[in-house]
């Protein structure tokens, strides 16, 4: 029997896949980059980076600035002209910080951009390449598979008759039949969107089903696409949950804000009758009270929350799902590319009997051909799929180019009834042939097997899953004449086994062993045989003593016997993808927190029911990557460990830089309204206030953002879900420790008062308490315990702290600067006394937290098994 080739090859390699038909061989490289010049890049908007000119705008409607500025002009206008600039200059200075600030965030966003930017299959001389989708150009031939949206206009040429899903353009949720166009056919035309059973693709839209070859003819703002301005970026940059409570937060004290500054300014004016001093009072109030770092904090710890996990192979495309990364309980995980290799080599054949190792260079056994060559014959002609590369790779080294040379006259592709890939050949004797290759379960369907031949057949394919293998079951059939007939109409003759190796990745079951330290649950869910699946989860760590539970035990369960079958198992075999959607919906009834990975057009539903969904980068459909809150780039289980520890790190800095804005504003406030009410000169004024911002924004955008992992991290259980990121709890303890230094500055300056030292010193000495207490406060909540005190990490946190003594010395000791600030320099005792009860006052609670990380293990060595 010989099969006819229907195209000829211009080439002859060990991959296929690399290998373009003749006259088919796309652009050379050259005329490419000239076309990319002449028509410009694939894309329809440019990126949504914010310039330097939208983010000065953007934070100059801030209240916050707006105040800033207010004082400096009432200064200017009204007070000393020395202050005035020095107001302004202050105001200036901060901007100019939160803008440095912002735009770091923006440089993160834009390289999170490029990182999530769409990639096409393109043939360019002849040879296969994967090219940034912006680089397609009118000419390209586009390969596109099941999954993937398409990159441009143009007409399907060769491969599949194609679903495709054209409700971005059209509106409706059918998708519509694509064929290749007739040769000859005029590539200039410009048809309308939903057109069923023609050639025209068009860019956006979604390939369903099969998979082709496509002449690009419109591209960029060209395309159909571009001309209704829809946009191709499709994260849109919309506040989270968590932002948009501390927006609301923001707005409410705000309000508190503006009524206590007219409070003040008013009593101010009665009793003290200097309504301008009052009026600047209030301001000093109303900025004091202002905890306007919030929402740029959260901004800048998601941006670069982001990129840190985006530098760990973890793309996320929603950010709220960083605060939820720390609270998963539960794991479910492929097989195939994520716990394995996803390097699938070809190892065994099998048939009457007699099993061939494939491995060796030797003659092929009569046993191993028909097998080899049925597969071959049963696989793409430009695969995608690593089995199919495999098969090819064996097959094209030790068969004749008579077996696998040619393409298909059709394919019918794997349906969730029939887990078999089909394709028609035509023979050289007349009629076609049917190669199938599939589950084995499919294959003996399609061959009608006696339940004696199936017991057989059973028993084999154990004995070879038992051994990792992932097998296949292959079969052919003949009919006379070309009738297109439905593939389960006809007889199939079994043909043999094959049997795949794709070994456990190295650093698995280290990463296995970590998760379930940090207390996460890892199970895994494939499709392969449940002996293959066992092995493998074996080998990777994962508990079997549940055993194994089959898609079909699934299908039959109601739900609350799957809820009782998934508290014990952790291996789920033989699974299809809408079948995943029911396993995490029993997860989630029994209280876990799911983070679910797919690859496939059918994950979406599991990927969105999850609570982090995680899509495949490499291997994954355009489909699983728009429903999923993460994208491994590069498909390894060991990223989603780093992920979860990463997102641990991220949740527990945020929560400690705004429980330290909390803390620091409630000392600034008050040490701004209390003298007044105790009719004891003012201690701040706005330019003291503004000094201190210049050194709580850089202390919590920084120095909390890059403070490393707690140790302990990844030793206990992940947070409840229910616990919220910034809490009752955590405001009252920013409350407490705010007081604390309150409490100790306030007293620190009745005391100088009642000594009768000169005012300025009085406040020098307070002021001087007070930025020392914020800074060592920031160190006592950022840091953990049993680290070094200048362990290398802190270095953010040590140049600020330079930078502020610096500043402070500048302004004490620099006679003008000492003068427009109301300050001049206390007595070497009175210095080392505000340091003293600084470091207190701010250090109490360093203090505590090593105490109790010291007396912790102690307890629970005392505590009776």
């Amino acid at each position: 029997m010989t099969v006819h080739a229907r195209t000829v090859r211009s080439g002859h390699t060990a991959d296929a896949a690399m290998v373009a038909p003749a006259g088919l061989t796309g652009l050379d490289e050259a005329e490419a980059q000239h076309r990319l010049a002449r028509h410009g890049p694939n894309a329809v908007v440019g990126t949504r980076s914010r310039g330097l000119i939208d983010i000065v705008r953007g934070i100059l409607r801030e209240p916050m600035f707006l105040l800033l500025l207010a004082a400096a002009g009432l200064y200017l206008v009204l007070g000393d002209i020395g202050e005035g600039l020095f107001m302004t200059a202050g105001a200036v200075v901060t901007i100019g910080l939160v803008v440095l600030q912002e735009a770091r965030s923006e440089r993160a966003l834009a390289a999170l951009r490029e990182l999530a930017e769409p990639f096409a299959r393109v043939i360019r001389g002849g040879t296969e390449r994967r090219v940034p989708a912006r680089e397609v150009v009118p000419g390209d031939l586009v390969l596109v598979g099941e999954g993937e949206r398409l990159p441009a206009d143009g007409l399907l040429i060769a491969g599949d008759a194609l679903t495709v899903d054209e409700s971005a353009l059209t509106g409706e949720s059918v998708p519509v039949s694509k064929r290749p166009a007739p040769i000859g056919m005029d590539r200039a035309e410009d048809p309308e969107p939903g057109g069923d059973d023609t050639p025209y693709l068009f860019a956006g839209t979604l390939n369903v089903r099969g998979q082709g070859m496509i002449h690009v003819v419109r591209t960029g703002a060209s395309t159909r696409l571009g001309r209704i301005g829809a946009s191709l970026a499709a994260i849109e940059d919309e506040p989270t949950l968590l932002q948009k409570t501390t927006g609301a937060l923001i707005v409410r004290l705000g309000i508190l804000a503006l009524a206590f500054c007219a409070i003040v300014a008013v009593a101010y004016g009665v009793l003290r009758d200097d309504w301008i001093g009052g009026a600047l009072s209030g301001i000093t109030l109303a900025i004091a009270l202002l905890p306007e770092e919030f929402p740029m904090v959260l901004a800048i710890f998601m941006a670069l929350g982001a990129f840190r996990l985006a530098r760990d192979k973890v793309l996320v495309r929603r950010a709220a799902v960083i605060e939820t990364l720390g609270a998963a309980t539960f794991l479910c995980v492929d097989k195939t590319g994520t716990l394995t290799e996803n390097r699938m080599a070809l190892t065994t054949a099998w048939r009457g009997g007699e099993a061939q190792d494939l491995r060796g260079h030797g003659r092929l056994a009569d046993a191993a051909v028909e097998p080899l060559r049925t597969a071959l014959l049963a696989s793409a002609v430009r695969p995608v799929d690593p089995m199919d590369k495999a098969v090819r790779i064996a097959g094209m080294r030790v068969l004749p180019e008579a077996d696998w040379a040619g393409a298909p006259l059709r394919t019918y592709p794997l349906r969730p009834e029939l887990l078999a890939f089909i394709q028609v050949w035509p023979v050289s004797t007349g009629g076609v042939l049917y190669a199938a290759k599939g589950a084995p379960e499919a294959i003996t369907r399609l061959c009608r097997m006696s339940d004696d031949e199936r017991a057989a057949m059973d028993a084999m394919v154990a004995g070879l899953a038992g051994r990792g293998l992932r097998i296949l079951g292959v079969a052919s059939a003949r009919d006379d004449r070309d009738h297109a007939a439905a593939p389960e109409d006809l007889a199939f003759r079994f043909e043999g086994l094959i049997g795949f190796e794709d070994p456990v990745r190295s650093d698995v079951p280290q990463a296995v062993a970590e998760a379930k330290r940090a207390g996460i649950t890892v199970a895994m869910i494939t499709g392969d045989y449940p002996a293959t699946a066992l092995e493998i989860a074996r080998r990777s760590g994962i508990d079997t003593s549940g055993g194994v539970l089959i898609g079909k035990d699934v299908a039959e369960l109601d739900p609350e016997g799957l809820r009782e079958r998934v508290r014990r198992i952790r291996v789920f075999a033989r699974i299809m993808p809408e079948q995943k959607l029911a396993l995490v919906e029993a997860l989630k009834a029994n209280g876990e927190v799911v983070a679910m990975t797919g690859d496939g057009v059918n994950d979406a539903p599991a990927l969105e029911a999850g609570h982090i969904g995680i899509a495949m980068g490499r291997r994954g459909t355009d489909v699983a990557r728009e429903a999923a809150d993460l994208v491994l780039l590069d498909d390894r289980f060991v990223s989603i460990i780093g992920g979860v520890r990463l997102g641990r790190r991220i949740f527990t800095n945020l929560r400690k830089a705004l429980i330290y804005v909390t803390a620091v504003h409630v000392p600034i406030a008050g040490l701004a309204l209390l003298p007044l009410v105790m009719g004891l000169p003012p201690i701040l004024y706005p330019m003291h206030v503004i000094l201190l911002e210049l050194v709580i924004d850089p202390v919590c955008s920084l120095a909390f953002e890059g403070e490393p992992s707690e140790r302990q991290a990844m030793e206990r259980p992940p947070r409840p879900a229910s616990e919220p990121l910034f809490g009752t709890s955590q405001i009252v303890l920013g409350f407490i420790q705010g007081a604390v230094v309150l409490g100790a500055v306030l007293g620190l300056y009745v005391w100088a008062l009642n000594v009768d030292i000169p005012e300025t010193q009085a406040r020098t000495s307070a002021f001087v308490a007070l930025v020392v207490g914020n800074l060592v406060l920031a160190f006592a909540d950022a840091a953990e315990p049993g680290t070094s005190f200048f362990d290398r990490s802190r270095l953010a946190f040590w140049v600020i702290g330079a930078v502020a003594a610096a500043i402070i010395a500048v302004v004490l000791y620099v006679p003008p600067l000492a003068a427009i600030l109301r300050l001049s320099p206390p007595s070497p005792w009175w210095l080392a006394a505000a340091l003293t009860i600084a470091v207190l006052a701010g250090g109490w609670f360093g203090l505590a937290k090593r105490l109790r990380a010291e007396w912790a293990p102690r307890n629970e060595q005392r505590t009776p098994a």
